[in-house]
């Protein structure tokens, strides 16, 4: 996965970076991976509405110096593909400013009119890896359709001292920690999670992006993990990175997404002659423990899409931290299920694992194989293979949630099977895919 994938970042995206540790190489990467999609229609554009060093204007595939929206206009007509930076001039301290406003407003209109991507640095951190933004930062302009924050995870256990951190006195502010002492996971959390600190100016409209770059090691890769994990009510993703390792190209580790969790108990279960969702298995109910193994999973939020005797289902996970959503068109069959619960999920979340009521045997560590597959390779369709067969649950990535939200009959997600690639990942304990169709069934796996 290239970072423009991890990013979503669509051939017409217009994103803002701010932050530090990694934010100029992100943008470069980002861009250079956007000019190589075969989809690409034309050029990539860069700017930035504060500085860049001059060393890394040569990045770019062309670098044009313009101080007047006419001189944007003027070479329009040049520009055909590849990676194209427009900046100011170089100023005394060596480094190159920014377009003047007007400037950069008719760049933006120039993008806008020909379909091109526009990504801009929004603030400078004199290449520490972490910082703290001061009372003018950052310079995002309010038409970006995404903003990525970046930090550098080689600032982790360092002196909260200026040769680590720019600003550490605001740092320290925001972090609650005191200057001097080192940099922990918990301060890094609390920056970036703070109006004042990595929220600070996104538009409203803007989807947020966090970098975690420099995990250069197994261990910083945790660490990485850890800090994801509780950005997620902030940010719609997280991405771990090394994008200047020792040796090769820029590694995307991980993609870190809001996955939720849809339990779908909707049916009659007539054929069965008992509702199904509510046999005891082991003391809990089989959609009770459906919902706790989402939740033990991690999944976040949990639905579970009911229809027929919708008071008892819900009822019976009344005592879990889960949202029933009541299907009127069950007796349809189960894709318009997939789809009340698809059409419930809020922006944010990147993925959604659906699993069935009658499989008690799934486990949290399958469904968390799933989430990791997913994080690594972002592929749209993902699920499990037993003894050579397909099963479920199945994960299914944001990009297919329109396609599912359309869905009606007693067809689910297989159905748009034949639209997306999916991948099947062996999973050796094949009794997690057993479902119960019969009372003999339950029999058999209740013993």
């Amino acid at each position: 996965m290239n970072l423009a994938d991890a990013l979503r970042l669509g051939n017409t995206g217009r994103m803002a970076l701010v932050g530090a540790g990694g934010k100029t190489s992100a943008m470069f990467t980002a861009a250079i991976a956007l000019s190589r999609r075969k989809t690409a229609m034309g050029p990539v554009l860069l700017t930035t509405t504060t500085h860049l060093a001059l060393e890394q204007c040569s990045l770019a595939d062309s670098h044009f110096v313009i101080d007047t929206p006419d001189e944007v206009t003027a070479i329009a007509w040049q520009l055909q593909s590849g990676v194209v930076l427009f900046t100011g001039a170089q100023l005394k301290d060596g480094r190159i400013a920014g377009p003047r406003p007007d400037a950069l407003e008719t760049l933006h209109d120039l993008a806008k009119g020909r379909g091109w991507p526009l990504l801009i640095e929004a603030d400078g951190s004199r290449l520490h890896p972490l910082k703290a933004p001061a009372e003018n930062e950052p310079a995002i302009p309010d038409w970006v359709d995404q903003v990525l924050v970046c930090a550098g995870l080689n600032g982790l256990g360092r002196p909260l001292i200026a040769d680590w951190v720019h600003r550490p006195e605001i740092y320290a502010q925001l972090s609650g920690l005191i200057p001097g002492e080192p940099v922990t996971p918990e301060g890094v959390i609390r920056v970036l999670a703070h109006p004042a600190g990595g929220l600070k100016a996104i538009p409203s409209q803007a989807r947020r992006s966090v970098l975690l770059n420099q995990a250069d090691t197994p261990e910083k890769q945790a660490v990485a993990r850890r800090i994801a994990e509780q950005l997620l009510d902030h940010y719609d993703q997280v991405i771990i990175s090394s994008l200047n390792p020792p040796e090769g190209e820029p590694v995307i580790y991980a993609t870190i997404t809001a996955t939720a969790g849809i339990i779908l108990a909707a049916g009659s279960a007539s054929r069965f002659g008992q509702l199904k969702q509510l046999l005891d298995w082991q003391g809990e109910t089989l959609v009770h423990r459906a919902a706790r193994i989402a939740l033990d999973a991690g999944l976040k939020p949990v639905l579970v899409v009911t229809g027929a005797h919708e008071d008892r289902i819900s009822a019976a996970v009344a005592d879990l931290p889960v949202q029933c959503i009541f299907n009127p068109e069950w007796e349809v069959g189960q894709g318009s299920s997939v789809a009340a619960g698809v059409r419930t999920l809020s922006p944010r979340v990147g993925a959604a694992v659906f699993l069935l009521a009658d499989q008690p045997l799934t486990s949290p560590g399958l469904i968390a194989s799933l989430v990791e597959t997913h994080s690594r390779d972002g592929n749209p369709i993902i699920g499990p293979l037993f003894d050579g067969q397909r099963g479920n649950p199945v994960l299914f990535d944001r990009v297919t949630f329109q396609d599912l939200s359309q869905l009606h009959g007693d067809t689910g997600g297989r159905a748009i099977f034949s639209r997306y690639p999916v991948r099947w990942i062996p999973w050796h304990n094949a009794s997690a895919g057993l479902d119960i169709d019969t009372p003999a069934d339950f029999g058999k796996i209740n013993q």
